[in-house]
């Protein structure tokens, strides 16, 4: 297997979570800086328009999304587990809203007069203003929720986890699994990276006390890589054979009429709704997998999960 290359940058909530993901599995990785906005040639090259951060690569396969990379390395690794078989089913449901509901919340908190994100509002700089444009673009506003509610919501949801953590350690007993790592990264991004300035953790000794067990897994060895070489990685080899890998579940499941080797494109439901065109070789259950050819990164496999993800014919 390939060496596990994790796109990202430092500031990236989700890339906290895949941080913490290979720290609890004691997976060593090479890390690609990626920029924080437009233009990203080098994402492109691999990815073929998908941008979101991060997204993680091994030889020419390249895995977008993090439900879908959690997976892959759970795969690679499986322990400690991230889907223990008590609550299984449970917690994958809690990680998706938690990824999707509460970070949402999390942001409009952050960015809402109560948040920390109003102690530059007034000054806003210039790069601060590119980021939030380039967001913008992607669909970032689409969620926003009023001034007079962010707070209220966010502030429900805390009072939520903290009833899950009441006489134990992880949101699901013992152990952490997948919700924990969904449910930790929004509030990474308010809390601890982010310094809220109502400090709200503070009316929570029991959420605060999982946020310190949560940072205290760390993050993996790893060592840094520059997008080139992790492109020249790619040039290098193949993608692995269909059907192999992490993504070893190769049933065709044909829900949309579109027969495999089909141009087609894929793209996120919302937020970051940029295309990926190629060729289709997977529509599983689980995933969808399309092969494409760039002038840099040769042939690379793009997989993408099918939960989240629209398919499309490609009409030339």
């Amino acid at each position: 297997m390939s060496e596990i290359i994790l796109h990202q940058f430092a500031a990236s909530p989700f890339s906290e979570k895949l941080r913490l993901v290979l720290g609890f599995k004691g997976l060593a990785y090479q890390s690609v800086k990626v920029p924080a906005i437009m233009p990203k040639p080098d994402v492109v090259a691999l990815t073929g328009g998908y941008r979101r951060t991060p997204f993680l690569q091994m030889g020419s396969d390249v895995y977008c999304d993090t439900a879908l990379i959690c997976k892959v390395l759970e795969k690679l690794h499986p322990t400690p587990t991230l889907y223990p078989s008590v609550n299984s089913a449970l917690s994958s449901i809690f990680a998706q809203w938690a990824d999707s509901t509460l970070f949402w919340a999390a942001v409009s908190h952050n960015r809402g007069p109560k948040g920390a994100g109003s102690q530059f509002a007034a000054a806003l700089t210039d790069p601060m203003a590119a980021v939030f444009a380039d967001r913008k673009a992607m669909g970032f506003d689409i969620t926003w929720f009023e001034p007079g509610d962010a707070t209220p919501a966010y502030v429900n949801y805390l009072d939520r986890l903290t009833s899950m953590l009441h006489g134990q350690s992880y949101l699901f007993g013992a152990q952490p699994c997948i919700a924990d790592f969904c449910a930790y990264h929004p509030i990474w991004m308010v809390h601890i990276r982010g310094k809220d300035s109502a400090n709200l953790l503070q009316h929570y000794p029991d959420l605060k006390a999982w946020t310190d067990r949560m940072k205290g897994i760390g993050h993996s060895n790893w060592k840094e890589m520059s997008s080139d070489q992790a492109i020249d990685v790619a040039a290098s080899c193949e993608p692995l054979p269909l059907g192999a890998g992490p993504l070893a579940n190769n049933e065709f499941l044909n829900e949309h009429g579109i027969a495999l080797g089909t141009k087609v494109s894929i793209s996120a439901e919302s937020f970051g709704k940029e295309p990926t065109a190629g060729e289709l070789v997977a529509a599983t259950a689980d995933h969808f997998s399309l092969r494409r050819t760039d002038a840099r990164a040769k042939t690379v496999h793009v997989h993408f999960p099918r939960i989240g993800y629209v398919l499309k014919r490609v009409v030339e």
